[in-house]
C-alpha cells in the first residue's frame, strides 16, 4: 500500500487540529439542514480561536456537483466560513466522500482548500496519521466498489455534466430524498471487532506501514478503538445525530462532542 503525503505540520503551542466529518447538508429537508448547518458553523467559529489546520473527511453535503460554471445553490454560511477561516491563515483540507465525490477546483480556488480523493498520510508532532472518508475501503461491499469505479470515472463524470444544471441536480435530488439519511434508516450500532471493515482494513495497513491515528468518516458511528499498543481507530461520527469531531492537540488525539 503506497499513501500520498500531506506535508507535515509542527503544532505551535496552544494551537490545535480538528478532523470532522459527514455533515450530509441537504437532507432530510430544508428546514433541518439550515438548522444543522447553523451548528457547524457555529463550531467552526469557536474553533477558528486555536486551529492551526481543520481537516472536513467528507460528505459535507448530500449531493455536491461542480459544473464548469456552476455550482449548487445554498450553503452560503458554510461557505462563508469556510472563506473566513482561510482568510485567517487557517490550513483547510478536504476529502471527497461518497455523496460529493464529484468536485472539481472550486474549493481550491476560493478557500485554497486542497482536495482528496484517496486517503492521505500526514505526520504531525511526530504522530503519524492515515486519514480518509473510508468509503470502499476493506474487506467486501464489492456492489459499491464497482459502483464507485463507475462514478468516478472521468467519462462518467463528463457525461453527467453535459445536463442542463437543473435536471442533472434535479435527478440527484430526486436519489437523496430516498437514501438511508432522508428516510431515517439508522446504521448506528458497532457490529464488533471481526465485522467492522474499517478496523480489518486498518490492521491490514498496519502490516506494512506504522501508524498512530487511523481517522476515517462514511460510518456515521463515533468510534475509538485501540488496534494495539500505539494505534487507534478514530470514526468521526456524524453532525446529524451525534454531533462529533477529533481533536489533536500535538500530543493527544480525543473523540469530542460539540455543546452548543
Amino acid at each position: 500500500m503506497v499513501f500520498q503525503q500531506i506535508p507535515d505540520i509542527q503544532l505551535q503551542k496552544g494551537k490545535k487540529i480538528y478532523f470532522l466529518s459527514d455533515f450530509h447538508l441537504g437532507v432530510p429537508n430544508e428546514e433541518a439542514s439550515r438548522l444543522r448547518e447553523r451548528k457547524i458553523v457555529s463550531f467552526l467559529r469557536k474553533a477558528t480561536q486555536d486551529a492551526a489546520a481543520v481537516f472536513i473527511q467528507g460528505d459535507l453535503f448530500d449531493f455536491w456537483f461542480e459544473y464548469r460554471r456552476v455550482v449548487p445553490k445554498g450553503y452560503v454560511r458554510i461557505l462563508g466560513q469556510l472563506a473566513e477561516m482561510s482568510d485567517q491563515g487557517i490550513a483547510l483540507h478536504f476529502f471527497a466522500g461518497n455523496h460529493d465525490m464529484w468536485m472539481r477546483d472550486y474549493f481550491l480556488k476560493e478557500f485554497s482548500m486542497p482536495v482528496y480523493y484517496e486517503p492521505q498520510k500526514m505526520i504531525c508532532n511526530g504522530k503519524h496519521f492515515l486519514l480518509g472518508h473510508g468509503d470502499g475501503l476493506g474487506p467486501g461491499d464489492r456492489g459499491y466498489k464497482f459502483l464507485k469505479l463507475i462514478f468516478r470515472n472521468p467519462v462518467c463524470k463528463w457525461l453527467f455534466g453535459i445536463l442542463p444544471p437543473v435536471l442533472g441536480i434535479g435527478i440527484a435530488d430526486h436519489f437523496s430524498k430516498r437514501s438511508r439519511l432522508a428516510t431515517g434508516v439508522k446504521d448506528d450500532v458497532f457490529m464488533g471487532e471481526e465485522k467492522e471493515w474499517l478496523v480489518s482494513y486498518c490492521k491490514e495497513v498496519l502490516k506494512h506501514e506504522k501508524f498512530n491515528y487511523f481517522l476515517f468518516g462514511h460510518r456515521h458511528l463515533p468510534i475509538d478503538f485501540t488496534l494495539n499498543e500505539e494505534s487507534r481507530y478514530i470514526n468521526l461520527g456524524d453532525w446529524i445525530r451525534h454531533d462529533t469531531y477529533a481533536e489533536f492537540d500535538g500530543e493527544v488525539l480525543q473523540l469530542k462532542t460539540f455543546q452548543p
